[in-house]
This record gives C-alpha cells, sequence and structure tokens, in this order.
C-alpha cells in the first residue's frame, strides 16, 4: 500500500483528446484538479501542477497506460516520476448520461491508495516493436488469403470461354495468369523481384 510512502497521488483519467487529472493527499481528499490537452505541451502542464501543488514524494496512478495514456505514461516515466497503472472500468454516468473525466481522475488515485499491489506500467520499447512486427505481418497473410480468394471467385464467375482455360492452371490456385493466357492492354502483371515474407 502506499501508506507512508507518498505525500499525493495523482490519479489521471486519460482520453484521445484531453486527459483529466485529479490531485489526492493520503487520506483521499482532492486538492486540486486539471484538465489538459493530451499533447506534449499538456503533459507539461500537469507536471508544473505536480510541482507546484504537490512537491514531495507523489504517485501518478493513470488509466490506459497501454492507449490513450501511453504518450503521457513516457513523459513522466522520462521525468523520472513514479507511474502505476490502474485498470479502466465501466464508465459511470451522471443524471443526464454525461460522465464527468474529473470524477473518474478522483476514483483513479483513491482505487491506488486503497490497492495492497501496484502494477507498473509495461516497458514498451522492444516489446512494443515485435507487437507492431507481429501485428502488421498477421495483417499481410490476412490480406494476402483474402486477395486469393477474390481471384478464386472470379475464375469461378468468369465468362465461360475464359473460365474454361483458368480452370485447372495456375491461376486457380495462385496468382500467375494461366499459361498461354494474354491479359487485355489494360492489365499489366508485375515482372518485379517478388517480396520476401516474413521469417
Amino acid at each position: 500500500m502506499l501508506e507512508g510512502q507518498v505525500d499525493t497521488v495523482i490519479g489521471v483519467d486519460t482520453h484521445r483528446d484531453r486527459h483529466a487529472a485529479a490531485l489526492l493527499d493520503p487520506n483521499g481528499g482532492v486538492r486540486a484538479t486539471l484538465e489538459v490537452p493530451s499533447d506534449q505541451a499538456g503533459h507539461v502542464r500537469l507536471l508544473r501542477l505536480a510541482d507546484t501543488q504537490a512537491p514531495g514524494r507523489r504517485v501518478w496512478a493513470l488509466e490506459g497506460t497501454g492507449c490513450y495514456g501511453a504518450g503521457l505514461t513516457r513523459f513522466l516515466v522520462g521525468q523520472g516520476e513514479w507511474v502505476v497503472e490502474i485498470d479502466r472500468p465501466t464508465r459511470p454516468r451522471g443524471r443526464n448520461g454525461a460522465k464527468s473525466d474529473v470524477l473518474v481522475a478522483i476514483r483513479a488515485g483513491r482505487e491506488a491508495l486503497a490497492r495492497d499491489h501496484l502494477t507498473s506500467p509495461r516497458q514498451r520499447g522492444h516489446r512494443e516493436a515485435l507487437r507492431v512486427l507481429h501485428t502488421t505481418r498477421a495483417g499481410i497473410v490476412a490480406a494476402g488469403a483474402d486477395a486469393r480468394r477474390q481471384l478464386k471467385a472470379l475464375i469461378i464467375t468468369a465468362p465461360e470461354p475464359l473460365r474454361d482455360r483458368l480452370r485447372g492452371g495456375p491461376g486457380a490456385n495462385s496468382s500467375a495468369p494461366a499459361p498461354g493466357w494474354s491479359p487485355p492492354p489494360a492489365i499489366r502483371w508485375s515482372t518485379g523481384p517478388p517480396c520476401r515474407p516474413f521469417a
């Protein structure tokens, strides 16, 4: 638990365009709140507020450290700040159907105070690069499979003379044209070097 370890907890509700923050004392009382744009200037304003209102021991309790809060997380960690990750809950709604981002930020800070074990944000670096590589490869493989299915469907529904020439030939199982078949002038088959597949 954070009891006796910090003087201030800063809860942050992160979003695509704006972040809402709430500074809490060790008992969960609200000292200050602030909403800022989710850009570098907004990050600097949040840190400046913390330096002014909470110069002692502090911890940042962020929601969405791997999504909308990723940029703020990197910024704070780079500044030597202590950051913990808080799960994003089902959003509470007000009487008019709207929610208060500041109230969610307060909830994030109080949840950090109440937890016995705190979670640090995942390190992004090489792990994030590997995730992007795998995601990109999966997209390419899926796109290739879709293209082959579409080609087979076109062969099946092609006019009879053309279908007879393509049926059973290489064109039925690959993207290469069938032997002896000349595409119309508007079609040009790529003759460049083949792409090297991912390992």
